[in-house]
């Protein structure tokens, strides 16, 4: 059982009302003691504060969007023809999306799974130190 951060660059299209998307580097994260949850982390260039721009949601929700729309809320994902993944960020103030290649998410999901199968992820859960955290004592 590995406990190794997988981190994957992409390249990504960033979506603008722009006629020509322009690609943006990002980079995947996993990380098995956060089982369930997968990060897309971007340079703060494109950010619209000069920040590092985070986002994280379900691992599940990056592999069903690979088949068909799946989301509700801050983040959505979507199949884009068959070599393209779309990835819809919510803000108060609008919607950033970005195109993803395919074949970079399923080879990261890959990993992903390989790390903590689906199924396994509460054997990686550390219920205790979480809740310690949670409660200012860890």
């Amino acid at each position: 059982m590995t406990r190794d951060v997988i981190d994957q660059a992409v390249q990504v299209r960033l979506i603008a009302t722009a006629p020509d998307p322009h690609a943006v580097p990002a980079v995947l994260h996993y990380h098995p003691s956060d089982p369930l949850a997968v990060r897309i982390s971007f340079p703060p260039e494109i950010s619209l504060d000069g920040g590092a721009v985070e986002w994280a949601f379900g691992r599940e929700l990056l592999a069903e969007g690979l088949r068909s729309p799946s989301g509700r809320g801050d983040v959505r994902v979507r199949p884009a023809g068959t070599d393209r993944t779309v990835l819809e960020l919510y803000v108060p103030d609008g919607v950033a999306m970005v195109q993803l290649p395919t074949a970079d998410v399923r080879r990261f999901l890959d990993r992903a799974y390989g790390a903590v199968p689906a199924g396994h992820e509460r054997r990686h859960l550390d219920v205790d130190r979480e809740l310690g955290e949670l409660l200012g004592g860890g």
